[in-house]
């Protein structure tokens, strides 16, 4: 039968928790679910997104290149007339999508019982 020590069950909750970490910081924020939501349905250029978003471009550019930075989207330069910039979400962030989608279930259902709380 395998023993396993207290070390080994510290050192695997302990990876675990720094999984943990990452995702969530993967996600914090205000915009990025919006974000990776929105380009979900394909790509778009930076100042639709922003007009589409209603968000600044300071904080949009600081989404933006985090986003990319953790491969969930991918930035395109296209050179036309006019040099424009393009934002879509890569194949690892679609693979994001089941969690987005759990995430979104479980704060309706949150909200509707804190409500249902709230009113008793």
């Amino acid at each position: 039968m395998l023993q396993l020590r207290c070390d080994d069950i510290n050192a695997d909750w302990k990876e675990r928790a720094l999984g943990l970490r990452d995702a969530v910081e993967l996600f914090r924020g205000k915009w990025k679910f919006v974000i990776l939501k929105t380009l979900a349905h394909g790509p778009l250029r930076f100042k639709d997104l922003q007009e589409k978003l209603n968000i600044s471009p300071k904080v949009l550019t600081r989404e933006l290149r985090e986003l990319e930075q953790n491969l969930l989207i991918v930035r395109t330069i296209r050179k036309m007339k006019q040099i424009s910039v393009e934002y879509a979400v890569t194949e690892y962030a679609r693979e994001t999508k089941w969690i987005l989608e759990t995430l979104i279930s479980f704060g309706e259902n949150h909200r509707k019982k804190i409500k249902a709380q709230v009113k008793a």
